[in-house]
């Protein structure tokens, strides 16, 4: 009998596979959410167990919102919070709300590979623009704008996936100013924001929305599990209540309303915190760790040390085709993500996306080693 799959990611173990942009398996923390979960329970609210309010539990709100505020060092207010199952459904959601076949969206190139596939399933027209070590470069945009009506531009503006970039305070303060003029939306997605190792970024961008245009995505499966499915959307209440009027909320009530009350136990309880303290020791000493054997073992290689997020983004010398280079790839036992797949544009054929999330030290270097091997296999001048 074939092994049965609980996951969406299964990697035989001989494999190292440094595409996969999801937290070891080790950095679970299945002990202090068996304790939140307990304290939850002793609690005897059973209210947890009912359909839940349509904008999130009220409890909850209250309880992210101050963890909020500590982590941002910024007020974030309850009433602006919608709770969500995870980054990936909220896009899917504003997609449904807010676009219709055949509409324009303008996305940073390269962007999250995954997120251009949800705009694809909405049948948009995807607009690329590019970034550079500032984030979205402005002026692009503003040529993009004098041409095409979008309905929101996507943007990861902190940590970004898979370049690592931070967008400056300067750039944040003229995008919010050409959504007001251009009269789209923005939609930050900013799951990283609060895994910052060398760099504290600017406060999320629904942080400085005067006018009711931003839509700040965050989530939990970063920076405690992803099999949580437990996010939310920090926005402006007048553009929140287009997501309250939804019949799925109607009819099932609120999002994830039991999750919601085991982590809010976390927070309560000083869990959240202290596993977000630990994540950043671990996931700093990794960048370490890769970034040095991806000097020591590919020299030709260029990138940059990120500051917080999960990537290392690398570039080959142009010629080279990292999609062509999978199927060697595999011979070696390896993987990667090949740049093309984060482009609008199918362009970005040589570079590469590399996580340092998935694997311990050890393996790391044992997937550079690898990747080197796979990178010799083929002429790369």
């Amino acid at each position: 009998m074939s092994k049965i799959q609980t996951t969406q990611v299964s990697v035989p173990e001989d494999v190292i596979h440094l595409g996969i942009g999801q937290p070891d398996e080790n950095l679970l923390p299945v002990g202090k959410i068996a304790q939140a979960a307990s304290h939850c329970f002793r609690l005897k609210n059973r209210q947890i167990l009912q359909y839940g309010q349509q904008q999130g539990d009220g409890n909850f709100r209250i309880t992210l919102a101050r963890f909020l505020t500590h982590e941002y060092d910024i007020s974030v207010n309850p009433e602006h919070l919608f709770i969500t199952a995870g980054t990936s459904q909220a896009l899917d959601l504003i997609c449904a709300l807010f676009t219709r076949p055949g509409d324009t969206i303008i996305v940073e190139e390269p962007s999250y590979f995954l997120a251009l596939r949800i705009f694809a399933d909405y049948q948009l027209n995807v607009i690329g623009t590019p970034v550079d070590h500032n984030g979205i470069i402005i002026e692009a945009l503003e040529e993009r704008l004098a041409k095409h009506k979008p309905v929101f531009v996507y943007t990861i503006p902190v940590f970004h996936n898979p370049t690592g970039v931070t967008l400056s305070a300067e750039r944040r303060k003229r995008l919010i100013k050409l959504s007001q003029m251009h009269d789209f939306l923005i939609v930050a997605d900013e799951v990283y924001q609060l895994l910052a190792y060398t760099l504290t970024p600017p406060p999320p961008l629904a942080a400085n929305d005067s006018s009711g245009r931003i839509l700040s995505l965050g989530s939990f499966s970063k920076i405690l599990a992803p099999g949580l499915r437990l996010g939310w959307i920090q926005a402006d209440p007048v553009l929140l209540e287009r997501f309250l009027a939804r019949s799925f909320l109607v009819s099932g009530g609120g999002l994830n309303p039991f999750v919601s009350s085991v982590v809010n136990s976390m927070i309560e309880l000083g869990l959240q915190k202290e596993h977000l303290h630990y994540l950043r020791n671990v996931y700093l000493e990794r960048i370490r760790v890769m970034s040095q054997a991806l000097r020591l073992k590919i020299p030709f290689l260029t990138f940059s040390e990120p500051h917080g997020g999960y990537f290392i983004w690398c570039r080959l010398p142009d010629g080279a085709d990292t999609e062509d280079l999978l199927a060697i790839a595999e011979t070696h036992k390896a993987g990667f993500q090949p740049g093309v797949r984060f482009s609008s544009m199918n362009a970005l054929r040589n570079y590469l996306r590399l996580s340092f999330a998935y694997y311990a030290n050890d393996k790391l270097v044992q997937g550079i080693e690898r990747l080197r091997q796979v990178l010799h296999s083929e002429p790369v001048s």
